[in-house]
């Protein structure tokens, strides 16, 4: 639960940054937004879950490959 917290953390800290990069905003669209339109919406929701998941997929592996160094089996 901790890594999963962590990782949250993580990947939001990564779509920040990279928002700012693609988009040149500080402030990422939010769904609810009145003001902003589906072609700004849509697109930022994409990319926060694209690096989320792939966030969540460094972290399960690299414990995988951790719980597998030290017991010797793969878990699951």
């Amino acid at each position: 639960m901790l890594f999963g917290l962590i990782g949250g953390m993580i990947a939001g800290a990564i779509f920040k940054r990279v928002w700012k990069v693609v988009a040149g905003e500080d402030d990422t669209p939010e769904p609810t937004d009145e003001d902003r339109r589906w072609r700004e919406v849509l697109p930022a929701a994409a990319l926060q879950g694209a690096i989320g998941a792939g966030v969540r997929a460094t972290i399960q592996r690299g414990s995988a490959t951790g719980v597998r160094r030290i017991t010797g089996t793969w878990p699951g």
